[in-house]
């Protein structure tokens, strides 16, 4: 582990946790934003994103080359309601671990999520539909459930062909529906 790592690896996480901060507050969620990723500050997460830190992709990769698995990633969808793999439950059916549906307003929080990563990692590359391009390379390999698949596709791809400000205003009304 060296002191650039460190350094580069807390700028890169701090600098997408504020932007997803950003776009919470844009969505209508903003406490909830404040919230976002702060067990990648946690000891099992920040460790392994310093000794995998790379600038180009994610360290949990780089884990999972060496290691067969990212103990920062398992640590970090187990608390963090915005990812689909931490809404999978056993099924009583099928007797394994199936999807379940997302509440909305952790799918709002993915959508600003991954539209965050996208402007981060994207640099200047990102366009409105980066998020979904980048969504849909990984689709054939996801398990997640049919409902929450559906409302962040059709978020992602509002946001690609009408833009932030028409998708915000649509989950500012998305996300006063759901609390009623």
């Amino acid at each position: 582990m060296s002191i650039r790592n460190f350094i580069y690896h807390f700028i890169t996480i701090t600098s997408h946790r504020h932007k997803v901060i950003y776009h919470c507050f844009k969505a209508g969620i903003g406490f909830q934003g404040l919230f976002h990723d702060l067990s990648k500050y946690s000891p099992t997460e920040f460790i392994e994103g310093i000794r995998y830190y790379q600038g180009r992709r994610s360290p949990n990769e780089a884990a999972r080359e060496e290691n067969r698995y990212s103990l920062a990633w398992m640590h970090h969808k187990g608390r963090n309601k915005h990812h689909f793999e931490y809404w999978t439950d056993y099924s009583v059916e099928t007797h394994q671990l199936e999807p379940v549906p997302m509440p909305v307003k952790y799918v709002v929080e993915m959508f600003c999520d991954r539209v965050a990563a996208s402007k981060i990692y994207g640099k200047d590359k990102y366009n409105d539909s980066y998020a979904l391009n980048y969504y849909n390379n990984k689709k054939k390999v996801r398990r997640i459930h049919p409902d929450t698949a559906k409302l962040i596709e059709y978020l992602l791809t509002m946001l690609s062909e009408k833009g932030e400000d028409y998708t915000f205003a649509f989950i500012r009304k998305l996300i006063k529906e759901s609390k009623k």
